[in-house]
């Protein structure tokens, strides 16, 4: 079993990771909705992995995507971070690679995308 922390600003997108993680059997630690608290919260819960909205809009010095990506990342060089992103973000996908995210699934989020992107992180 997996634990995952989820972190998206939009509900419905959290609500839909979640659920396709908890079918494949794995555990949601926890959910943040802004990178601030997906850094707060990968440090108090440490999760095996981490799926990242990677378009967070930045706002009110609150951390964008990209921002909490490398905040991890310089907490715990080892963080398995996969981040979600649509078609039209290539350049942030390079960059979140670049940063040391392990992966990125495109949206529409399926079932079957977290299922091989889970365990081509795992197994790395």
């Amino acid at each position: 079993m997996i634990n995952v922390l989820i972190v998206d600003d939009i509900g419905i997108m959290r609500h839909t990771i979640k659920g396709h993680i908890i079918k494949l059997g794995h555990h949601v630690v926890g959910e943040a909705t802004n990178a601030d608290e997906a850094v707060n919260l990968y440090k108090r819960l440490k999760p095996t992995i981490v799926t990242m909205d990677i378009a967070m809009p930045a706002y009110n010095g609150i951390l964008s995507g990209i921002d909490a990506l490398k905040l991890i990342k310089e907490f715990d060089h080892d963080a398995k971070v996969i981040m979600i992103t649509s078609h039209g973000e290539s350049e942030l996908i390079i960059e979140a690679i670049q940063l040391g995210a392990k992966g990125y699934i495109l949206k529409p989020v399926t079932e079957e995308k977290i299922e091989a992107m889970l365990k081509k992180v795992i197994d790395r």
